[in-house]
């Protein structure tokens, strides 16, 4: 298997990324740093990914993991926050998130081993649909309403800028209006940082608490907070085939 696939199959990095760490001299094979890109790692080789020794392919396994507010979704927190990977306790596999959801939302993230996987059903042509409820302090009016359905305009890192991007358009309705505090179901097809608490603040509105339910066919379900599951086999096939897209 060539070093870039091994790599993004850990979960480390994309393939693109991979080359872009191989030619920074970040790999190493048995203890020497790689210099070829191309290379094909052998059962019997040890690789170093920034100092990290990688364990051959395990079996992949795949969770749905309901998790809380106040937790990372990376494998690591350069502030010590607690990651999401300290939650699977009895999971003996290393799974890493399929995607972010921000430290203060909580619920559904998907974990798993099979980076290639994670990789193209992240890929944005997929435009997964992924629900959410959002609580508001206010109540949008039905000018806001049309306006987030359609697309607004956010602030957005790119690179090493702040650009201005427009998103594309919401499925937004409301569960429950009042004056001080309205509850909203909002799908999106993409997943900028913050996104749907930008959106928001776009209408003068602060979103005090986001919950993640659903990601395209797949559903929290009544998993508790901080407790996770196995996906079944029919939502594993549902993940396989978003990726053969």
């Amino acid at each position: 298997m060539r070093i870039n696939k091994y790599i993004a199959q850990a979960g480390i990095a994309s393939r693109r990324k991979a080359d872009e760490l191989i030619a920074d001299g970040k790999v190493k094979i048995n203890g020497a740093v790689l210099r070829e890109p191309g290379y094909d790692v052998a059962e019997t080789d040890v690789v170093e990914v920034l100092g990290q020794t990688l364990v051959g392919r395990e079996d992949y396994v795949y969770y749905a993991l309901n998790k809380p507010a106040g937790y990372v979704t990376t494998m690591s927190d350069e502030k010590g926050r607690p990651t999401v990977a300290s939650l699977m306790t009895d999971v003996t596999a290393r799974v890493f998130p399929v995607g972010r959801l921000d430290y203060d939302s909580n619920g559904l993230i998907i974990m798993t081993n099979d980076g290639a996987l994670s990789q193209q059903i992240s890929h944005p042509k997929h435009a997964v649909v992924k629900t959410y409820i959002a609580t508001v302090n206010g109540c949008l009016s039905r000018d806001q309403l049309w306006a987030l359905r359609n697309g607004v305009e956010i602030e957005i890192k790119q690179g090493n800028r702040l650009v201005m991007y427009k998103t594309k358009p919401a499925f937004i309705e409301a569960i429950k209006t009042g004056p001080n505090q309205s509850v909203y179901e909002v799908k999106i097809s993409e997943g900028k940082n913050r996104q749907i608490r930008k959106m928001f603040q776009t209408q003068g509105l602060k979103v005090l608490e986001l919950t993640s339910t659903a990601i395209g066919e797949i559903k929290r379900g009544s998993t508790h907070e901080g407790g996770y599951r196995k996906l079944t086999k029919n939502e594993i096939e549902y993940l396989k085939n978003l990726s053969c897209g």
